[in-house]
């Protein structure tokens, strides 16, 4: 069974100069698409990435990293709308290259599909509520 997901992954400095990306594709016949990427050696780092293949190899490299010393997130859990913010105003969806904005018909209110986001922060810049937050 095949799985595919966007995680998070936060090196620690001691893990950022290691080959470890490289090895989990390698040696976890694990597919992966780099969203957007924050590494500098002797710092800590930030990786989002869309990881996917057989579920028992996925989940063997989940525990490859985690032993590596990376701790790892879900995407969504990063990204969130304050729905007590959000006036509805849709400058949000003009921006979004995923499009994972859009609006409702009949409520006309702007609906938000996490899976779609690649964590750009093109939304947090374009939101004039702030209605967008990104957690890191």
């Amino acid at each position: 069974m095949k799985i595919a997901k966007k995680i998070v992954l936060h090196f620690s400095q001691r893990a950022v100069d290691k080959p470890i990306v490289s090895s989990l594709i390698r040696d976890y016949s694990l597919d992966f698409n780099i969203l957007k990427a924050s590494i500098s050696p002797g710092e800590e780092g930030l990786m989002i990435m869309e990881l996917s293949g057989e579920k028992k190899d996925y989940e063997k490299g989940l525990k490859y990293l985690r032993d590596a010393g990376v701790e790892i997130q879900s995407l969504s859990q990063d990204v969130t709308r304050n729905e007590g913010r959000c006036t509805h105003c849709g400058a949000c969806i003009t921006m979004c290259p995923t499009r994972a904005f859009c609006i409702e018909e009949g409520t006309r209110k702007v609906m938000f599909d996490n899976s779609k986001c690649i964590v750009c922060e093109l939304c947090v810049r374009a939101c004039p509520p702030h209605a967008m937050e990104l957690h890191f």
